[in-house]
């Protein structure tokens, strides 16, 4: 039995350069940070031929072409993994809110697999195969952030180079930087589920076609982004909910499914409140988490438990995806 565990991420700046429609054109600049919200993979060799697959559904297989869900389909076939397996996925927040679980998930798997086959593998192998399967073998229109981040952990810039190489350093912030980051940040669910390929979609369509409305918002969106590393690196964490509450405009203009009358209601009201600084959807944006920097922890807390939305406690994950169980 092996048994993975991959964080999630929450993006702080740069969200949407990290797709080809754009960065190969003008190189893209994105950070995040991963977090103690993780994906849970386990497999198994069973007795029995074929794939018994438990995620949100439960499917068996007789070969590679029977599985339906995708993302296994494509790593079992990259692995040429043997029959009689058992695969099953926990994760602690639901799929389509926000937070990277798709690349998480198949980072996950993936090292389940090396693990399996007593593989070695490094954090940019894991990012490099799960780009791979997701963008090249299944043509989706998404960016490289999520594989990345749940491959490293930790708090990472990736710069995204117009030949498709990817840079990896970690933001340099002192220890009490960071924790005073951490102690700043809230994180509340909207209460909706959405996959985020319409609206990636879009994007990818409109910067291909030189739409100069998105290439300036996504320009705006890379220089906040390396504004934001520039505030967290010098320590100034109530520079970075400012530059957090700009990202978001820019964010907002960029694309209409973005927010909605319920995200701009719990917006408006954090800060109103006088709870936050600053503030932003996670994810491409219409649905799952919103992310927001305070100085009041307990005053924001009131407001949004008020307006009915549950709060999700976390820190971040320096570790990445690990090997928690390896037996046999």
């Amino acid at each position: 039995m092996i048994i993975t565990r991959t964080p999630l991420r929450i993006t702080l700046g740069g969200g949407g350069t990290d797709l080809p429609s754009y960065y190969r054109s003008f190189g893209g600049f994105v950070l995040s940070a991963a977090i103690n919200k993780y994906v849970y993979i386990t497999i198994n060799q069973t007795f029995f031929p074929g794939f018994l697959l438990k995620y949100s559904e439960t499917e068996t297989a007789s070969s590679y072409d029977d599985v339906r869900h995708p993302l296994i389909r494509e790593a079992l076939r990259l692995h040429t993994m043997p029959s009689r397996l058992e695969i099953v996925s926990i994760a602690d927040v639901p799929a389509g809110t926000g937070l990277g679980s798709s690349g998480s998930f198949l980072v996950g798997l993936l090292h389940a697999f090396h693990a399996y086959k007593r593989q070695p593998v490094t954090a940019e192998v894991l990012a490099q195969e799960a780009v791979d399967i997701e963008m090249n073998r299944l043509g989706l229109p998404i960016g490289k952030q999520d594989q990345y981040v749940a491959a490293y952990g930790g708090l990472v810039c990736q710069q995204y180079q117009r030949d498709d190489t990817v840079v990896i350093t970690p933001l340099r912030m002192s220890e009490s930087a960071v924790w005073e980051l951490r102690d700043s940040l809230m994180l509340f669910f909207i209460g909706d589920t959405r996959a985020a390929a319409s609206l990636l979609a879009d994007q990818k369509k409109r910067s291909e076609h030189g739409d100069n409305q998105m290439l300036d918002g996504l320009h705006s969106v890379k220089q906040l982004g390396l504004e934001i590393r520039g505030a967290l690196e010098a320590g100034n964490i109530h520079r970075f909910g400012e530059l957090l509450h700009e990202h978001w405009e820019l964010k907002r203009s960029r694309s209409a499914g973005m927010s909605n009358s319920r995200i701009d209601e719990l917006y408006n009201l954090a800060r109103t409140a006088g709870a936050a600084t600053g503030g932003k959807v996670v994810g491409a944006g219409g649905s799952g988490f919103l992310l927001f920097h305070t100085n009041d922890r307990q005053r924001l807390r009131k407001a949004m438990s008020e307006a009915g939305v549950w709060e999700a406690d976390f820190t971040f994950d320096f570790d990445g995806s690990v090997v928690l169980l390896r037996n046999g």
